[in-house]
């Protein structure tokens, strides 16, 4: 019975989708591990790319992806020249520049990294914090009760998490904030498991969507996105993509 009811949604979906609005999407965003990546033969892979590409094919789209740093990802998107963002959390003035996809597809957990020994702890006071050196990642949302503290605190910034962990491990800095999912396969590389650690208390949860510009003709794209990915997720085929790509999702 299930399998027929799929078969209904699908086919009620690609009956939707009027062969007017097929169009090329331009889906950009940065490196984020398992999220949004490009392999050496230049071909794209993550749960991203996944949904993407399923979600276009059901509304009879096609789709080129391209890899941008991060603030210039986000910057094409707010100003209408891509069509989709990869990945974005929600913050107040994201929310002022791009429209979001309904549902989020991944979730991460925010945190401190520390070397390892440091004496360093986090237990949610950011008045703890003020006078300690922490970088962030350039571009990146750590959730409003951060960014209140924000003006409060030293903070430097890096554009990548290979470079924010060596300001950690050449004591530039005390903090390192980060997400683990990104940041541990960089420790690893970087062969400095025994020298730095995640602090065991989360800065947050962040969860990470799709999003669009906010002009009319992609507040369509969104809304005939939003149709198809919100079945896929009621079909469990997001949960399955969680385990394949081994990403935590809502």
């Amino acid at each position: 019975m299930l399998s027929v009811l799929r078969c209904c949604v699908c086919a009620g979906l690609l009956a939707g989708a009027a062969p007017g609005w097929a169009r090329e999407l331009l889906v950009v965003g940065a490196h984020f591990e398992r999220v949004f990546e490009r392999r050496p033969d230049g071909q794209f892979y993550g749960i991203g790319p996944d949904i993407v590409r399923k979600v276009a094919r059901q509304n009879g789209d096609t789709v080129r992806f391209e890899l941008y740093p991060w603030a210039r990802a986000q910057a094409l998107v707010a100003q209408g020249q891509a069509d989709i963002l990869v990945g974005p959390y929600k913050s107040a003035e994201r929310l002022e520049k791009m429209a979001f996809s309904r549902s989020a597809f991944y979730r991460d957990d925010m945190v401190f990294y520390a070397l390892s020994g440091s004496g360093a702890q986090w237990k949610g006071d950011y008045a703890a914090l003020e006078g300690k050196p922490i970088v962030v990642m350039n571009g990146w949302a750590y959730g409003g009760e951060f960014d209140a503290a924000r003006p409060r605190l030293r903070i430097s910034v890096a554009n990548n998490v290979e470079n924010g962990l060596l300001m950690l491990t050449h004591r530039h800095v005390a903090l390192f904030a980060s997400n683990r999912r990104n940041t541990e396969p960089v420790v690893a590389a970087l062969r400095i498991a025994g020298q730095v650690e995640a602090l065991p208390n989360v800065i947050g949860v962040q969860d990470g969507y799709f999003a669009f510009p906010r002009d009319a003709e992609h507040e369509a794209v969104r809304r005939r996105f939003d149709t198809v990915f919100d079945a896929l997720i009621a079909a469990g085929e997001l949960k399955r993509m969680g385990l394949r790509y081994d990403v935590d999702v809502p």
